[in-house]
């Protein structure tokens, strides 16, 4: 069992913003949520994280309201990546990323060994190690993002949410994040804006238009040349998937032909 939601809605001064959305994330599976800007895709994944209460309907871990467990339970459980993270504190790199240890540590007691040698086992899997004595106020917005990345591995979570985590990052990088977080044996729900990326790295994916569900499946079944259209308003060829079973998007132009 897993994170999931039943039915919920969001409201936010007197928005809509989700409706009645149910997610049930495969554990150890990567979720992709796909939606243009202001789908709820973000207000889902904080619902999911405890950060917003739902308006209606209710989120679980394990079965259990989320709004019924100790924000401490929740944070050694689930980690969260946001579109943008800062802070005005100068802090290492390394000190960011110890960060991730806050629900795992006692309080007014030192980090303990098991605490490093998660911190160095991050910094060393992200590819962050030689940058652990930099001051995290030097670094670039990609850099930022892949020490929020091992900030949430040193957490060492069950569930892992991110939100645009690619934004900042050049191509290279986008696709050595997301091989990360596919390699890695968590129930992961991310937020994307590029569909090729969803359809190579996503088991499943949850397409988001005006705070509905509106598909739900694997790449191949959600990310059709009608729906894209009708969702993001661009004609788009969708190219048959091969062996994998993932299919490659081509973006043609803009408005779609409705046919």
């Amino acid at each position: 069992m897993t994170l999931s939601t039943d039915r919920v809605s969001r409201t936010a001064d007197g928005r809509l913003i989700l409706d009645g959305v149910s997610l049930a994330p495969l554990p150890g599976a990567m979720t992709g949520l796909l939606g243009p800007n202001g789908s709820g895709k973000s207000t889902l994944l904080r619902l999911l994280a405890g950060v917003l209460a739902p308006s209606h309907g209710v989120v679980t871990l394990d079965g259990r309201p989320l709004d019924g467990l100790r924000r401490r339970d929740i944070a050694r459980r689930v980690a969260v990546v946001e579109q943008q993270a800062d802070t005005l504190v100068e802090l290492s790199v390394a000190d960011v990323v110890r960060l991730g240890r806050i629900p795992h540590r006692r309080a007014w007691h030192p980090p303990t060994r098991a605490d490093e040698e998660a911190v160095t086992a991050a910094l060393e899997r992200t590819g962050l190690r030689d940058h652990a004595s930099q001051l995290w106020s030097t670094l670039s917005g990609g850099e930022r993002q892949r020490v929020q990345i091992a900030r949430a591995l040193a957490q060492e979570p069950r569930e892992l949410l991110l939100d645009e985590p690619t934004n900042h990052l050049d191509i290279q990088h986008q696709l050595d994040l997301l091989n990360l977080v596919a390699e890695l044996a968590v129930t992961s729900v991310v937020a994307l804006h590029d569909l090729n990326l969803a359809a190579m790295f996503c088991d499943r994916i949850v397409m988001l238009q005006r705070g509905r569900v509106i598909a739900a499946g694997t790449p191949r079944q959600v990310l059709t040349e009608d729906r894209i259209a009708d969702v993001y308003g661009v004609q788009v060829a969708v190219t048959e998937p091969g062996e994998d079973g993932r299919p490659h998007i081509r973006v043609l132009g803009t408005p779609a032909r409705r046919r």
